[in-house]
C-alpha cells in the first residue's frame, strides 16, 4: 500500500514521469494549483501531479469556512477548534473539506499526532483574518444604522426656523444620537416641499400650516407667539400688549413673498386668522428679521415672532392680545425615509422639550391643552432639554 496518504490514494495512477521536484510555492498561489502529499522518493520528496484535471468548483468560499479555517488554523487542533466555535468536529471537518476543494489545494497536513499548515494555508491564513475581520466590522455598522445610532438625517428647513428651533432640535437630537450626522439645508418654502415629496431630503422643517400631499405625513407640532414691531414714537408703544385689530388701519410692512415665501404665508395666516386685512407695502430689507425696517418711514409696523425680533433694537416689540401662535410643522416622507436615524430625528422632534416661551401644537407628543389657551401663562420649559423616549418605529408609523 502506498504511503501517500489519503489524498494521494485518490489520484489516478501515475508513472515516475508524472513526478516532479517539489517547488515552493509562490505568493498568491492559494487556487491555481493542487499540491499533494510528498511521496519520498529515493530520500527525495516529490508532489503527485496527477495528470487527470481537477473537477470545476462552482461554489463560492462562505465566511463559515474561513472561521473554521482560521480556528483550526490558531489551534492547530480540531478538536479544540470545535470547541471554539461550538460545533460538532465531524461539520467542522466538512467545512474544511469543502474549503480545501473549492480552493483546489490542501490547507493542512494531517497526522494522528498533530496539524499543520500547508504553505497555502500559511497564505490564507492573514487574509481570512482580513476577510473576517472586515465582515464583523461590516455587519456591526449595519446594525448601527439599522438602530439609528449611526447614519445620515438630511433636514431641510425654512428661514423661520433657522436661528432658534432647528439648532434647538439638532442640538437635543445629538445628545441622543451622537454619531447621527444631521445635513442641514437651508431652502425656499416650494423647493422645500417639492424635495421632500421625492426624497432628496428627509425631513421638512417649516413655519405656518402648509400643504399635507398624499403620502407625506404632516405634523403640526410646536408654536411660537406672535409679536408686533413698533417704532418707540408710535401711539401703541407704551402698551403691554397690542390687539391686531387696533393696527388694522395702519401700513403693515410685508415679508417680501420672492423671498421668504413661507414667512409671507405666515403673515397672511395670521391676518386671516386675526379678521383684519390693512394696508400693506413689501419690506424693501432683505434680511428676515426686517431690522432697518423703520427706514421705509410710510411703513407703521411689522409682523414678527420672538426668534426673529431677537436681533432688533431699536424697535418696541410687543405680544399680541388675544395670543396669536405662529405654527410650525415637520413633514416627512415615510416611503422614502428607510433608515431608523430619520425615524429617531422625528420622534426626538415631536416629543422635545420646546424652547423658552414656545408652545406645543396637538401634533406634539407632550401637548397639553394649556398651551392652547389664548389667555393662558406662557408655558415654561423643562430642565434639562430632552428629546424624550426614543420610540424610532412610532415615529415613522
Amino acid at each position: 500500500m502506498s504511503p501517500r496518504g489519503p489524498v494521494a490514494a485518490e489520484a489516478p495512477a501515475t508513472d515516475a514521469a508524472s513526478l516532479t521536484p517539489c517547488p515552493e510555492p509562490k505568493k498568491g498561489q492559494l487556487a491555481n494549483a493542487l499540491f499533494g502529499h510528498a511521496e519520498q522518493s529515493c530520500g527525495q520528496a516529490h508532489f503527485i501531479r496527477p495528470t487527470a484535471s481537477l473537477p470545476e468548483y462552482g461554489q463560492d468560499v462562505e465566511l463559515r469556512q474561513l472561521e473554521a479555517f482560521v480556528a483550526v488554523a490558531t489551534e492547530l487542533h480540531f478538536g479544540r477548534a470545535a470547541e471554539r466555535l461550538h460545533i460538532a468536529a465531524p461539520t467542522l471537518s466538512e467545512l474544511i473539506r469543502r474549503l480545501e476543494r473549492e480552493l483546489g489545494t490542501p490547507l493542512f497536513t494531517r497526522t494522528t499526532r498533530q496539524v499543520a499548515l500547508t504553505s497555502a494555508g500559511a497564505e490564507l491564513l492573514p487574509r481570512s483574518k482580513v476577510i473576517l475581520d472586515e465582515a464583523a466590522a461590516a455587519k456591526a455598522a449595519i446594525r448601527r444604522v439599522a438602530d439609528g445610532e449611526e447614519g445620515t438625517v438630511r433636514l431641510g428647513i425654512t428661514p423661520p426656523a433657522a436661528p432658534v428651533l432647528a439648532p434647538h432640535l439638532i442640538n437635543l437630537f445629538a445628545a441622543e444620537a451622537p454619531q447621527v450626522t444631521v445635513d442641514l439645508q437651508r431652502m425656499w418654502l416650494p423647493n422645500l416641499l417639492d424635495a421632500v415629496a421625492a426624497g432628496d431630503i428627509d425631513v421638512a422643517l417649516t413655519c405656518g400650516p402648509v400643504l399635507e400631499p398624499a403620502g407625506i405625513a404632516t405634523e403640526v407640532f410646536c408654536a411660537e407667539p406672535l409679536v408686533v414691531g413698533l417704532r418707540p414714537s408710535h401711539r401703541l408703544a407704551g402698551r403691554d400688549s397690542i390687539a391686531l385689530s387696533e393696527l388694522a388701519h395702519e401700513v403693515l410692512g410685508t415679508a417680501p413673498k420672492a423671498l421668504f415665501p413661507a414667512w409671507a404665508l405666515a403673515q397672511r395666516q395670521a391676518l386671516e386668522t386675526a379678521g383684519i386685512g390693512p394696508p400693506a407695502i413689501e419690506l424693501a430689507d432683505t434680511d428676515l428679521a426686517a431690522i432697518r425696517w423703520a427706514d421705509q418711514r410710510d411703513i407703521d409696523w411689522i409682523l414678527l415672532i420672538p426668534s426673529l425680533a431677537a436681533a432688533h433694537t431699536q424697535t418696541v416689540i410687543r405680544p399680541v392680545a388675544p395670543r396669536q401662535l405662529v405654527p410650525f410643522t415637520l413633514q416627512w416622507n415615510p416611503g422614502r425615509a428607510h433608515t431608523m436615524a430619520v425615524a429617531r430625528f422625528v420622534h426626538c422632534a415631536l416629543a422635545a422639550d420646546l424652547p423658552p416661551g414656545w408652545y406645543t401644537q396637538p401634533d406634539h407628543l407632550h401637548h397639553t391643552e394649556q398651551d392652547q389657551n389664548p389667555a393662558g401663562p406662557p408655558p415654561q420649559s423643562a430642565t434639562p432639554l430632552r428629546c424624550g423616549a426614543i420610540r424610532g418605529a412610532d415615529a415613522m408609523a
